[in-house]
């Protein structure tokens, strides 16, 4: 079964989770994982001002997805960071170029999920995720979230993400707050799951 973990990550916190998710997902039997970034589309000089040159660099390592690859997952992951309550632009663009796959029904059947990062608690990480659902929906692809069966959701002993919609993690406002690791529990819960599932439905 092939799983796509495809993200988007501007400051470092979605490339985490998403290397946890990868390789807490190639620790089920029968899975093969991908771990692929969605193109930047912003300038160098834009990424500078933002602070997140370095961050960048970072993820250079992580070859670039295409809509192929896509097509031929038999279930995805995605992560992308929150936008004004919404994912980001990157990652916008790429889904915005996957019609062709629409038209064929290419993702018709698949299990799809979503995780996420904001500055705040409230900084609009469960609409970030369940507005990215209707294109899955979209797409026909059979949603997987977070069950309360991951109980590191459910404690408020300390700042944490996640929800039945999808992991998630709080960056702080200047980015200073990385994913603990009951956030990156969280992901790894949600990867295993959905590739399980993968098994199940490509069975």
């Amino acid at each position: 079964m092939k799983m796509l973990i495809l993200y988007y990550s501007m400051y470092g916190h979605i490339h985490a989770m998403a290397q946890a998710a990868a390789k807490a997902a190639s620790e089920v039997p029968g899975v093969d994982v991908a771990l692929r970034q969605v193109p930047e589309t912003l300038s160098a000089e834009a990424i500078a001002k933002m602070g997140a040159t370095e961050a960048r660099k970072a993820m250079d390592q992580i070859p670039l997805a295409t809509v192929e690859e896509l097509a031929l997952a038999d279930a995805v992951l995605f992560g992308t960071p929150t936008r004004f309550g919404n994912m980001c632009g990157q990652m916008r663009q790429f889904l915005d170029s996957t019609g062709g796959l629409w038209m064929k029904g290419s993702l018709v059947g698949k299990p799809g999920g979503v995780f996420t990062s904001s500055a705040t608690q409230h900084g609009g990480q469960e609409s970030t995720i369940l507005s990215f659902h209707t294109y899955l929906l979209h797409q026909g692809m059979v949603v997987v979230g977070l069950p309360y069966a991951f109980a590191g959701q459910m404690g408020v002993d300390e700042i944490v993400g996640g929800s039945p919609y999808g992991a998630s993690t709080i960056a702080a406002g200047d980015g200073s707050r990385l994913p603990s690791e009951r956030d990156l529990d969280g992901v790894r819960y949600q990867a295993k799951y959905l590739a399980g599932i993968g098994l199940k439905l490509k069975a």
